[in-house]
């Protein structure tokens, strides 16, 4: 996906607006199957949630409480969804 199509989500108070009156955690965000990275220190960073995706694995942990933003690529509105029940 482009990167114009992801939605940048702005983290505040270590929440992230997932659809609209429906905030979650950044610890949620991070295992969100749309979670694609963070943006830390103003450098964006492969999101945790690929840890198992071949293409574009990450392996680095991330400070969440440092996180500002998060490419999200949830373009239907279905909001979080844990990469748990995929590798399951």
């Amino acid at each position: 996906m482009p990167d114009d199509d992801y939605r940048i989500l702005e983290v505040r108070k270590g929440r992230v607006p997932c659809l609209p009156g429906k905030d979650e955690s950044i610890e949620h965000c991070r295992f969100c199957v749309y979670s694609r990275a963070f943006r830390v220190h103003g450098e964006y960073v492969t999101s945790p949630a690929l840890a198992y995706c071949l293409r574009h694995r990450a392996c680095e942990e991330v400070d969440l409480k440092a996180v500002q933003a998060v490419k999200c690529a949830d373009r239907q509105g279905e909001g979080y969804r844990s990469m748990m029940n995929v590798i399951g």
